[in-house]
């Protein structure tokens, strides 16, 4: 099985979860690893099915625990509210990562994920990595996203992956930094460091999140999708930004 990742809806952590489970990737790989990184008083998931556009997704939401909510606050990357939480590096979460029941493998690419945006925060801030405690990076629900997105791939366990341009909208998002523009700077940095195909749709606000780039940075190879392909199986997973055709695609295409 190959997979081909299209994103000219953009994509971001939650999305590409969905997409996984919505293809039948394993939930219980998914509940056994966030069950055993400890960190339950901190936050909850749901997957559930919604309609968008009047098209059938799967929707994965991770919520977190007592905290105060920032409502309509725009975090520099997430396509979840802001909220107060435990600042943590780079190290703290490649710990976290370690003590997960996951494959070795999916722990590899969890960890290449959070390194790409990591690397593109501290360029972007003009920081050292470990000097920084990214609340983009250390947040909860990046944790969450990035580790789940990571087990399921490793469960699909494709032999090719194809990644289409990262479509994304225009203008400005505001968050604990001030106004910034859309793309994201994360981003701009990791789509210009990765290489990765950038496209600009009319849109406004952010479609493209830094954790939704790193994931698609973390599996491109430049190769461009056959011309012809026969597709076994479509997921199909929901966005929360209200743009106006939140999904992402991922195929599953014939080797």
């Amino acid at each position: 099985m190959n997979l081909y990742f299209e994103c000219k809806s953009g994509i971001s952590g939650d999305m590409a979860v969905a997409a996984l489970l919505d293809l039948g990737a394993d939930k219980e790989k998914l509940d056994k690893a966030l069950s055993s990184i400890n960190l339950e008083n901190e936050f909850e998931y749901k997957i559930t099915k919604k309609s968008v556009n009047g098209i059938m997704t799967t929707d994965f939401d991770v919520i977190l625990k007592n905290q105060h909510r920032h409502e309509g606050e725009h975090t520099c990357g997430h396509h979840h509210e802001h909220h107060h939480h435990e600042h943590r590096n780079l190290n703290d979460i490649n710990k976290i990562i370690d003590g997960a029941d996951a494959a070795g493998s999916a722990k590899t690419l969890a960890k290449k994920i959070f390194e790409i945006v990591a690397k593109a925060e501290s360029k972007v801030h003009g920081k050292p990595i470990n000097e920084i405690h990214f609340h983009e990076v250390g947040a909860i629900d990046s944790i969450a996203d990035i580790l789940s997105f990571a087990v399921l791939f490793d469960d699909l366990n494709p032999k090719n992956v194809y990644i289409s341009p990262l479509t994304d909208g225009q203008g400005f998002v505001t968050c604990q930094h001030g106004k910034i523009p859309v793309p994201v700077p994360a981003v701009v940095e990791i789509a210009s460091s990765c290489k990765i195909p950038l496209k600009f749709s009319s849109n406004e606000g952010e479609m493209v999140t830094p954790t939704g780039a790193a994931i698609a940075a973390a599996l491109y190879n430049g190769e461009n999708l056959p011309e012809e392909i026969i597709i076994e199986k479509i997921g199909l997973g929901a966005g929360k930004r209200p743009y106006e055709h939140p999904i992402l695609r991922v195929f599953a295409i014939k080797e």
